[in-house]
Parts: C-alpha cells; sequence; structure tokens
C-alpha cells in the first residue's frame, strides 16, 4: 500500500551538530526514527510499550540558563515530540575518539564495566542512558548518589538475567571517577538557533506543536479531528500495540501558558502539559507521604515523557492519578476558543467522565488545567494501589482517601477509587456513611461494607471481581488503623520478631 501520509521537517540537536530531517512522518516514533532511518542500533526495542526501559535515551531542554536532562522511553515517544531539543543515545556518550587511542568509556558506562554490570547485554544500553541522566543531573551539579536514588532512577529499567545489585553498585561508583560533563553552553546556543530556524510553509498540518495556549485553540477549533497528544505515554500505546494512525497531531506540550505548576493560597495549578515527575512533585511538596505513591505510578522514563493532564484527559479507569486527585478534591478547566477570546468552564474531576474513556469535553475543547486544594490542618489521607508487582505495574484496585477528622468526629471525607468501574470514580455512599460520625473501628466496620457494596467491579486479567471488592473493604480497614498510629499495615516495614511478640502475648 502507497504511503499517503503528510510529513513534516524535524530538528534536533545531536552530536555537536543541529541534525535536519527533511520528511518524518507524523506516527513516527522516535525508537525507529533512530533503529531504522538514522541506524543507530544501540537503542534497543525491547516491550515496544515503555515498561522495560531497553529503548531508553535522553532528551535535554533549556530551563532557564540551564539545561534539563530527562530519560524517556523512546519505544512510545513520537519523533516529532523532540523537534527543537537536544538528544543523547548510547552512542553520543562517549568522549571524541582521536584516532590514536581507543575511545574512553563515560563514567556510566566504565563503571558498569567495572562493577560487572551486563550479562547478555540487551537492557545494558537503557540501563546506561537512566544513568547518564542521573549523572548529569546530580553528579555534575556536586550530588551524590545514594542508593534510593540509584533505585528511584533505575526504576523503569529492567534486567532478566544480570541481576540489580551490581547496576546499583555503577550507579553509585560512576561519581567517584574523572567527571565528563557536557558543553551546555554549546547546547543552549544551539537550541537557541533552533527556535529561528525557518519552519517553511506551514500549510501542511501533519504535526502542530503551538507554543501558546491561543494557538492551540485555535488550531483545535479548525481541526477537532486532530489527536491530542501530551508526552504520549497512552498514544504511543495505539501506535505501537493497535498499529493505530493519525493524518493530524496536535501536540499540546510546548504552550508556555500550560507547562508550570503554578502555587495558590488554597491551591496548586498544575498546566496540562507539566510532566508527571513534576506535577508529583509539586504535590509531594504539599503532602510529603504520597512521595512513595509517585514513584510506583510507573517507571522515572514514563514520568518524565507523560503529563498529568494527558493521565486525566485519557480517563482510564485504571488510571492512578484520578482516584487520588478526586480524594483530594481536584477540579479540571477545559478551555475553547470564543470568537477572539478564550472561554473556561471548571468541574470537579470525576464529573469529567461519562463512560469508559469517554467525557463530556467538547471537540473544541482543551483540558488545560488541574486545580488541587492544598493540604488543611486537620485532614489525614492516604491512597493506596494494589498491582501484581509492586513497582511499574497497573493497579488491580486504587483507593485514595481523605478525611477531615475533628474532635474524633468526621467532618467531611472524600474518597476516590479506580478499578472498580468502567471510569474513575467518587464513593458518594461510603462518604455520606462516615460523615458526622464518630471515628471509631464501629463506623469503620460499617462504612468497610458500603463501600464493598458501592461498585459492581468486573473480572479480568489483573483480578476477580471479589477480590476487588475485598480488597477496597480492607483498604479502609487497613486506613483505619493507620489513623490510630499503626505501623504494622506495609509488609516492606512489617517486623516480625514484634509481631511474633503481640502474638505470643
Amino acid at each position: 500500500m502507497l504511503n499517503t501520509m503528510n510529513t513534516k521537517p524535524l530538528r534536533f540537536f545531536r552530536r555537536g551538530a543541529i541534525v535536519t530531517l527533511p520528511d518524518v512522518e507524523p506516527n513516527r516514533t522516535l525508537l525507529e526514527l533512530l533503529r531504522e532511518d538514522l541506524h543507530c542500533t544501540g537503542t534497543k526495542e525491547g516491550c515496544g510499550e515503555g515498561d522495560c526501559g531497553a529503548c531508553t535515551v535522553v532528551v535535554g531542554e533549556a530551563d532557564g540558563e540551564q539545561l534539563k536532562y530527562s530519560a524517556i522511553n523512546s519505544c512510545i515517544r513520537l519523533a516529532h515530540s523532540i523537534d527543537g531539543m537536544a538528544l543523547w543515545t548510547v552512542e553520543d556518550i562517549s568522549p571524541n575518539e582521536d584516532h590514536h587511542t581507543p575511545t574512553p568509556l563515560h563514567p556510566a558506562q566504565q563503571a558498569m564495566v567495572d562493577c560487572h554490570g551486563s550479562q547478555c547485554g540487551f537492557c545494558t544500553p537503557g540501563f546506561v542512558m537512566s544513568l547518564f541522566a542521573q549523572y548529569q543531573n546530580k553528579t555534575c551539579k556536586g550530588q551524590a548518589i545514594t542508593r534510593e536514588d540509584a533505585q528511584a532512577a533505575l526504576s523503569g529499567n529492567l534486567c532478566r538475567c544480570t541481576g540489580y545489585r551490581p547496576i546499583l553498585d555503577a550507579a553509585q561508583a560512576m561519581q567517584a571517577l574523572p567527571l565528563q560533563v557536557v558543553n551546555e553552553a554549546e547546547v543552549l546556543l544551539n537550541l537557541e538557533l533552533l527556535t529561528h530556524i525557518p519552519r517553511g510553509p506551514e500549510a501542511d498540518f501533519s504535526y502542530k506543536s503551538p507554543q501558546n495556549l491561543a494557538d492551540l485553540l485555535a488550531l483545535r477549533a479548525r481541526h477537532p479531528e486532530a489527536q491530542l497528544v501530551a508526552g504520549c505515554t497512552d498514544v504511543g500505546l495505539w501506535v505501537t500495540k493497535m498499529h493505530m494512525q493519525f493524518a493530524k497531531v496536535l501536540d499540546l506540550t510546548r504552550v508556555a501558558e500550560l507547562r508550570h505548576v503554578e502555587q495558590y493560597s488554597h491551591h496548586i495549578a498544575i498546566g496540562a502539559a507539566v510532566t508527571l515527575t513534576d506535577a508529583f512533585a509539586a504535590l509531594v511538596n504539599d503532602r510529603p507521604h504520597l512521595a512513595e505513591f509517585s514513584h510506583r505510578f510507573a517507571g522515572l522514563p514514563v514520568r518524565n515523557s507523560g503529563t498529568l493532564g494527558g493521565n486525566v484527559a485519557n480517563g482510564s479507569p485504571i488510571g492512578d492519578s484520578m482516584p487520588l486527585l478526586i480524594a483530594l478534591g481536584a477540579n479540571v478547566v477545559l478551555t475553547r476558543q470564543s470568537g477572539t477570546s478564550i472561554a473556561h468552564r471548571e468541574l470537579p474531576l470525576e464529573d469529567l467522565y461519562t463512560g469508559y474513556r469517554k467525557n463530556v469535553m467538547a471537540p473544541d475543547e482543551v483540558l488545560a488545567w488541574i486545580k488541587v486544594p492544598k493540604a488543611i490542618e486537620g485532614d489525614f489521607s492516604r491512597v493506596y494501589k494494589i498491582s501484581k508487582r509492586f513497582e511499574d505495574d497497573i493497579s488491580a484496585v486504587c483507593l485514595s482517601l481523605n478525611l477531615h477528622i475533628v474532635n474524633g468526629v468526621v467532618r467531611s471525607a472524600s474518597i476516590g477509587a479506580g478499578g472498580v468501574a468502567a471510569t474513575p470514580v467518587r464513593a458518594r455512599k461510603t462518604q455520606a456513611a462516615l460523615v458526622g460520625q464518630a471515628w471509631t473501628q464501629a463506623t469503620v466496620q460499617q462504612a468497610m461494607q458500603t463501600l464493598r457494596d458501592e461498585f459492581t467491579p468486573i473480572s479480568d486479567m489483573r483480578a476477580t471481581a471479589a477480590y476487588r471488592s475485598t480488597v477496597l473493604g480492607n483498604l479502609l480497614q487497613r486506613f483505619w488503623l493507620e489513623s490510630q498510629g499503626g505501623v504494622q499495615t506495609d509488609l516492606r516495614k512489617l517486623n516480625l520478631d514484634n509481631t511474633a511478640k503481640e502474638v505470643a502475648a
């Protein structure tokens, strides 16, 4: 079949020079571009869905006067999304060969050799690139890399033969090797030059990445059939796994107004183009107990690409951010072009959805901001994710609870649930069963049954309906125990000696 898909130029900075590719299709992934067009086969294709990390590369963007490095999955990232950025693959990080001595290795590579961090080698390029990003973001800025830092940085990389200890050793060992730095002044200069290179005729709409909100909404109004993307961690799967093709792609991640987290007296406003990494950092700053959940949301390369706005707009019933945001009382702001001005409407996040992956947005509307109330004194909140693997897995059940308790009485209750209905949902009946009641074990026992009866989940590959219903009630019981100071609710923190003593007593 002849390919009739429109193409457009793609420009980025790599290996000390601006790379220009004249004809790139809107559906082409960055991995396909690297391996098939540029013949850079060091970047590997493993899962094709952002789970294994073998395809990890690093992109760089200007962040004020500094360069921000992000490890991302190239398999589900559309190639055009890196237009105007800097790019590093595993072939790019060693110093240039002088033709007289062997090319020295980058500290991330040398540490992997020294610590025996590679066996079959297939996953190694991805690990090296995640280490490279951490090296640039921490070691080159004089910050030490702890074991916990290394685990967080490598959360999106899987190894099936070597095991993780030597790779984690390498993450810490690389900071003791002679320092090797990127010429950031050169990179930033070229990124600035890229913004001034003429783009040629703009009649073709194969891939548009507007720079401001007005242009985004004007394009959305004229081309409501265009596929909207913001990081591509969901849409990328539609391309790689479902073989979907889009004649028009509208990318909102460059819209200046939507790239910021704004702090107000009573709420946080998170722009739809803010990455999950930065969005969760803002939420964790306000509610430190969310730190573990933010790391469990997905591997770091997925969080570095995906956006909170995209996760919410996609509306998957097993998307982890929505139950949390519902429990926190978040609202969404939808925008559209209205004549010569911009019209906004705001609604509770749970009211956005009308059915499985369906919502109330008009064809010309865009989800622009998510407004999250700040924590107040008297709130007790938790979010629980239940999945087959602890890390880098999709939820079977996600339950988030936020109760305001005064003098032992529940003054307000807000509960969000995922994995139990066709959409992310608010547990309204359970909330009603709690409000005005004394916060006691008896109240919780009654509310547990209400919560189990409130939804009719399905059985699928992740869990049975009965399991999901049972777990919902059990998580409310866990929430009660933790509100009373219980610490024996998490298997990873369980002290078996103390538990044995309690049982014996």
